[in-house]
């Protein structure tokens, strides 16, 4: 009996709940952020950082408002931390958004026999990185695929002279 009152009393620690998420004035987390709130080292004000959960570089750094004593910063709070997550969040998306365009190129060049779709996705591997060059036809259907230089330029020329060398490698 003594042992079930001790683990009862162990579990309940006073309503604090370790997985619950920080709710300061200077951290704020919630929905997969971690808004910190730090001196900003260009001059005397403060800047919020906002880390996506699992990453250790803040997606987004910015200014962040002087409280009323114009010495410490502006308490978080529930609506300041949702824009702040709505910002980052686009900022994420918008550099995926630019990543990809990066990294998947295509263009689209009339032959003889119809239209075909040509892509350029690299991949950008440390050691080795490569790029594949594909092309499709009409109804989605590869028809060809070879391995190049991850420098290879796409474009409706070079993309015509492969498709006019049976598909092979460029060189």
């Amino acid at each position: 009996m003594n042992d079930h009152i001790s683990d009862h009393n162990h579990n309940d620690d006073g309503g604090h709940d370790d997985d619950a998420p920080v709710q300061e004035a200077r951290l704020w987390q919630g929905n997969g952020w971690t808004a910190r709130v730090i001196k900003n080292e260009d001059d005397d004000g403060w800047a919020v950082a906002m880390y996506k959960d699992g990453e250790s570089e803040p997606a987004l750094v910015g200014p962040w408002t002087m409280g009323r004593d114009k010495k410490n910063p502006k308490p978080l709070d529930v609506s300041a931390f949702h824009t702040l997550v709505k910002t980052a969040s686009e900022v994420i998306r918008r550099h995926e958004q630019q990543l990809h365009a990066r990294l998947h190129k295509s263009t689209v060049v009339s032959t003889d026999d119809g239209e075909l779709k040509v892509t350029l996705d690299i991949v950008p591997d440390e050691d080795n990185p490569y790029a594949l060059l594909s092309a499709f036809d009409p109804m989605g259907e590869r028809v060809a695929q070879v391995r190049v230089d991850p420098a290879f330029k796409l474009s409706p020329a070079s993309a015509h002279t492969w498709i006019e060398n049976n598909f092979r490698a460029p060189r």
